[in-house]
């Protein structure tokens, strides 16, 4: 599904407001940052200028500054909705863009030195809320893609330490945790996961599936084993009165549920501390709790 931001306006639109708000939760891995301008292909990585600044960066924490989203980390962006959004690319920003945008960047990088191929639009928020930050700008002529671009960003990373690819799976896979589920999400996912499928991916833990990665809108999928780790770390949960013999939740049985929770995130049923089932949900846990009529919850996997 597209989400087409087509004016300013788009700036607040919930799915882009949703996304800032959750790229808070987000730290960056290892000991510096690439920042790089978004594309008009999406996932970014499918468009030609990001295989040029791929073949530089590979091994190093990526994050595209984009709006009206803000930015993206590499690892997130198959992540619905900035895999899909239709917007036009001209490098010319508004103040209300480079605010949104020059804040969350900063909160993002942090104390981490960073090295920015932009321009235009993209560059002047980098100098206007980073200017006190440890960044090293590498563009030149005004285009990133430019082989001498590249090529001074590629000299400048090499003067920092890769990270090791187990690791970087790891953070990317508790980095879309953590955005899908909130704080703590990231504790889905253990050290010694085993990952199963070279697109899509089945998640392992003591020989039970905890998770179904879908990498076409890079969300999980949960399973009941999947479900009872979020359960203890009390995530996404939907409290019930009875016993759950069927696939379906109606709001008229939900006792509590997480106000997190909004229409089709994964959730988790559970009774009395037991997990029940994990499944959709149709509505957000504050209408779960107040309404005495309608589906709460899709159930997907039921514990028999």
């Amino acid at each position: 599904m597209k989400v087409i931001c087509s004016s300013e306006e788009s700036l607040y639109r919930p799915e882009a407001v949703r996304w800032r708000e959750r790229m808070r939760l987000m730290k960056p891995y290892g000991n510096v940052v690439a920042i790089l301008p978004c594309s008009m292909k999406k996932p970014y990585s499918n468009s030609k200028s990001h295989q040029k600044f791929k073949r530089a960066t590979k091994g190093y924490q990526e994050v595209i500054v984009t709006s009206p989203f803000g930015i993206c980390p590499r690892e997130l962006e198959n992540t619905f909705p900035i895999q899909s959004y239709d917007v036009s690319v001209t490098g010319s920003w508004s103040e209300d863009e480079k605010r949104e945008a020059g804040k969350l960047l900063r909160e993002y990088i942090g104390d981490t030195p960073a090295v920015a191929n932009v321009s235009g639009g993209y560059e002047e928020t980098c100098r206007e809320y980073l200017d006190d930050l440890d960044i090293t700008y590498t563009c030149v002529d005004n285009r990133p893609t430019n082989p001498d671009s590249i090529y001074n960003m590629r000299m400048e990373l090499k003067k920092y330490e890769k990270m090791p690819r187990r690791e970087r799976t790891l953070h990317e896979l508790r980095s879309i945790a953590k955005y899908q589920f909130g704080e703590g999400g990231e504790n889905l996912i253990p050290d010694d996961v085993i990952i199963k499928g070279r697109y899509h991916h089945k998640l392992y833990y003591n020989n039970r599936q905890i998770a179904f990665l879908n990498k076409d809108v890079g969300l999980y999928t949960l399973s009941l084993a999947g479900g009872e780790i979020l359960g203890e770390l009390n995530l996404k949960t939907v409290n019930i009165d009875f016993d759950l013999k069927t696939n379906t939740v109606f709001s008229v049985g939900v006792e509590s549920a997480d106000h997190s929770i909004i229409p089709r995130d994964e959730v988790v049923v559970m009774r009395n501390d037991e997990v029940l089932g994990t499944g959709k949900a149709i509505v957000s846990g504050e209408e779960m709790e107040k309404s005495n009529y309608g589906v709460a919850v899709d159930i997907k996997h039921r514990k028999k």
